[in-house]
This record gives structure tokens, C-alpha cells and sequence, in this order.
């Protein structure tokens, strides 16, 4: 892996296990958290969450980009990745502050969501549209967050492959969403139109006059 100092400070005396220790520990709760509340919620869904309608979108787009995924890191030597690695706490402090940051949003606007949550674009009885909360923020406030915890991740991580994830994350993000913003103008039409147009779709504060 490649290094480069650290600048004196509280940053710049974390030694590489230190770091070691703090970054494993906060992917695991992190990610860990992640994987619990969306478990639990999936089970509590398909039990008590109202039945879908339709779905749009392509399903398995997601199965596609993991395969293709894969083939690039059996295509890439292990340390092909050096030269897009980082060892400098100054990339991984911002990744460790973005990370938690982000998931806590997700979180929050997983819960907000509630039983209108599914893991495939679909349309479902009685379909709610939340305009508050994270979603007075984003249109698509666990896609925010997602990406933000992928963001986090691979800085802390010192980028290296995770930069390859990120961007795969961003690419599937964009597809879903897409799929999604289709379904939501045909089901609530006008007023989704409105919303669209007072909230940003994935980045906090960026929504320019005239565009969706």
C-alpha cells in the first residue's frame, strides 16, 4: 500500500493499527446496522406490508453489474490496486465522519418509509408518497445515503478497489432511480411533478431552475 505522512495533529498521531482497529470496527457497526434494519424490515413487510400492484424496471439490472463487477477484480491482479490506493489518515478521517453521517440518514429514511419500502420498483395498495423527513431532503434519501456510505467506505478503506465499488454503486443507484421516478409520475402524476421540482433527487441543496 502505498503512504504518504501525515501532518501533526490529533490525525497525524493515529497510528496505521489504530486506524486499523477504528476502521473495522466502524464498517462493522455501520454496515452491520444496515444489514439489520433491512432484514428486519423485509420480514416485517412481506408479514404486514401492503401487496404490490405493479412493478417497473428491470429487476435483475442489479445481478447484470455484480457480474460485471466481478469480472473485473478476477480480471485485476491484487496488487494492481496500488495505484489508486491511499494510506493517509486525511482520506480516511472525512471517509469515517461521512460513513456514519450517512448511515444514520439511511436509517432514518429507511424507517420513515416504513412498509412503502421494497427492494424492486413496485407500485403498492394504498401507496403512500413521504414528501417529509429525509425526504423533505432528497427524493430518494436511502439512495443518498447509500452512496454516502459507499463514499465513506472507501475512503476509509484508502479507496484502492472500493473506488471500483463506488462507481458500481453509483451506476445501479441511477438505474433503480430512474426506474422509480417513471413509476412515480404515472402513480401520483401532478404531485409528484411538484415535489420533483422543490426537492433535489439525490444530492442535498442541488437542484438547478428548470431541470428534474
Amino acid at each position: 500500500m502505498r503512504t504518504t505522512p501525515s501532518p501533526p495533529g490529533f490525525i497525524g498521531v493515529v497510528s496505521a493499527s489504530q486506524w486499523h482497529v477504528v476502521s473495522a470496527v466502524t464498517l462493522a457497526v455501520c454496515w452491520g446496522s444496515f444489514a439489520l434494519v433491512w432484514a428486519v424490515g423485509a420480514l416485517y413487510n412481506a408479514r404486514h406490508g401492503p401487496a404490490a400492484l405493479r412493478r417497473s424496471g428491470p429487476p435483475y439490472a442489479w445481478m447484470v453489474v455484480a457480474v460485471a463487477v466481478w469480472l473485473v477484480f478476477r480480471a485485476v491482479p491484487g496488487g494492481g490496486w496500488n495505484s489508486l490506493t491511499l494510506g493517509t489518515s486525511w482520506v480516511r478521517a472525512p471517509g469515517l465522519i461521512i460513513l456514519v453521517v450517512a448511515t444514520a440518514f439511511t436509517l432514518w429514511a429507511r424507517v420513515v418509509l416504513g412498509t412503502m419500502w421494497s427492494s424492486l420498483v413496485v407500485e403498492k395498495e394504498h401507496h403512500q408518497l413521504r414528501t417529509d423527513g429525509p425526504y423533505a431532503i432528497t427524493r430518494h434519501p436511502i439512495y443518498t445515503g447509500i452512496v454516502g456510505m459507499l463514499l465513506g467506505t472507501a475512503l476509509l478503506a484508502g479507496l484502492g478497489p472500493w473506488a471500483v465499488i463506488l462507481a458500481v454503486g453509483i451506476l445501479l443507484v441511477e438505474i433503480k432511480l430512474h426506474a422509480e421516478e417513471r413509476l412515480l409520475v404515472e402513480v401520483f402524476g401532478g404531485q409528484y411533478e411538484r415535489y420533483r421540482r422543490e426537492v433535489p433527487q439525490l444530492v442535498p441543496g442541488l437542484r438547478r431552475p428548470g431541470t428534474r
